[in-house]
């Protein structure tokens, strides 16, 4: 070999991977890799023909008014967990990136997950109004990446009502802290201008924000599926409930006026508050109805795409045995179906289905069985065409993430069962689709052995 190329090529090369690879052992927890984001798979937005997704162009328009649509139905997961997880750096961001390779294996194609923090946690995206933390955003930016090349679409979910990573109640407390005369109710955070100011401000600042990594602007990401406005919308009185629905018109319009491209959904449970309505009935209690959300006037507003509900039996009618939570399941599914397909003729998406890991008798879990009345409902409603379109699970979790493990949380390939269950809905449904879209892992989990 050339003395003179050793010198001049060969050293300087070794020289820099040799400071990588100390800085690497030394700071791998700390130590931020380049994150490789040329040739990423190419896919389209989801967009809605009546009761049914389908799959648009690139650029979020129809192909061609002549060809038929291809129809989306969506098997998926929750994981709200990935941008936190992303922000910690290190060997975190190989966990995120394991998930969403996971879920891809499984034949699933949508994962839910926060993008919101808010509050004066280190780790909050949103440290005040208007504030952010530039290392938590490339944590979301991370996630939207390693979902685009496993082939996964987001639903990202705005702020909470929940406590958990400030929601709402932190908005009423950054206003009380600017000196807003507001309630000391979090109901003001659907009512108050300051506060709806501050929710305005984040969501812009979310979809202007242009990834740090490819440069594409979250507006015209097609791995984004949908925008949620509120994990599940609750009102401390039921007097609020003109407000919420208020707020849902406004701050979907408001969504809509700066993103053309991506679908709307509110993020309900699915709750009924009109004794008028036909499945009032189908309500898991009368408290049901004192929450100020509805599942028909809060889904019926003009800008919402598709309606959400979520199920948990286990918390909604603690006391009743497993016969009587599946008959409760069995008719909140059929009741929501038919609701959108026929009143609010919009699809439908499952967003939330929970169950813990409880073993019956003959050595079957709840959550299988639980998850399976879904399911079946899902794909009955998909073969005659009609606004049942997908269900997530939730939720999912890789090893080292049990922090965020609550108690309907699994680790999928430890429950050999309920992975194969999940599978064979990722595959009935896939097989659903007019054309489907290729597995873009390069490895079709339908077509190939099954590993636990």
């Amino acid at each position: 070999m050339d003395s003179q190329w050793r010198e001049k090529r060969l050293y300087p090369v070794l020289g820099i991977c040799a400071i990588f690879f100390l800085l690497y052992v030394n700071f791998h927890d700390e130590f931020e890799f380049p994150v490789l984001v040329w040739n990423l798979p190419r896919i389209g937005f989801v967009g809605v023909n009546h009761t049914r997704f389908v799959l648009l162009g690139e650029d979020g328009n129809r192909e061609s008014e002549l060809e038929s649509e291809s129809e989306v139905y969506v098997n998926g997961w929750n994981s709200y967990w990935l941008m936190d997880e992303s922000a910690q750096l290190g060997s975190s961001r190989r966990r995120v990136s394991e998930m969403l390779k996971r879920g891809s294996q499984m034949g699933l194609t949508v994962c839910r997950t926060w993008a919101f923090s808010d509050g004066p946690d280190p780790n909050s995206l949103q440290l005040r109004p208007g504030v952010f933390n530039e290392r938590v955003f490339k944590a979301l930016d991370y996630v939207l990446v390693e979902a685009r090349k496993h082939g996964i679409r987001l639903i990202l979910s705005l702020v909470n009502n929940l406590d958990a990573y400030g929601g709402k109640a932190q908005y009423v407390r950054w206003a009380e802290e600017a000196g807003v005369d507001v309630s000391s109710s979090t109901d003001s955070f659907f009512s108050d201008p300051t506060i709806k100011g501050y929710y305005r401000a984040y969501v812009k600042a979310i979809l202007s924000r242009k990834n740090s990594f490819t440069g594409v602007k979250y507006s015209e990401e097609p791995s984004i599926f949908a925008w949620e406005l509120i994990n599940e919308p609750r009102c401390e009185s039921v007097s609020s409930a003109p407000f919420l629905q208020s707020w849902i018109t406004e701050m979907a319009a408001f969504v809509k006026s700066l993103d053309k491209k991506h679908l709307v959904t509110v993020g309900l449970e699915g709750f009924y508050a009109s004794k008028s309505t036909e499945n009032y009935g189908a309500n898991p209690g009368e408290w049901a109805a004192s929450l100020g959300s509805d599942f028909i006037n809060n889904s019926a507003i003009k800008d919402i795409d598709f309606a959400s509900v979520h199920a948990y039996p286990h918390s909604w009618i603690p006391q009743a045995d497993l016969e009587a939570k599946v008959k409760y399941l069995s008719n909140w599914a059929d009741a929501h179906i038919s609701d959108s397909e026929n009143v609010l003729k919009k699809p439908l998406l499952f967003t939330e289905i929970g169950a813990p890991l409880s073993v019956q008798t003959d050595g079957s879990y709840d959550r299988d069985i639980l998850l399976k009345i879904v399911y079946d409902k899902v794909y009955k409603s998909a073969k005659k065409r009609e606004a049942g379109a997908g269900v997530l699970i939730w939720q999912l979790l890789v090893e080292g993430v049990e922090e965020y493990r609550d108690r309907f949380s699994l680790v999928a390939s430890k429950y050999p069962s309920t992975y194969k269950l999940i599978l064979e809905q990722s595959c009935r449904l896939k097989n659903m689709s007019t054309k489907g879209e290729m597995d873009k892992s390069g490895k079709d989990p339908c077509y190939s052995k099954m590993s636990y």
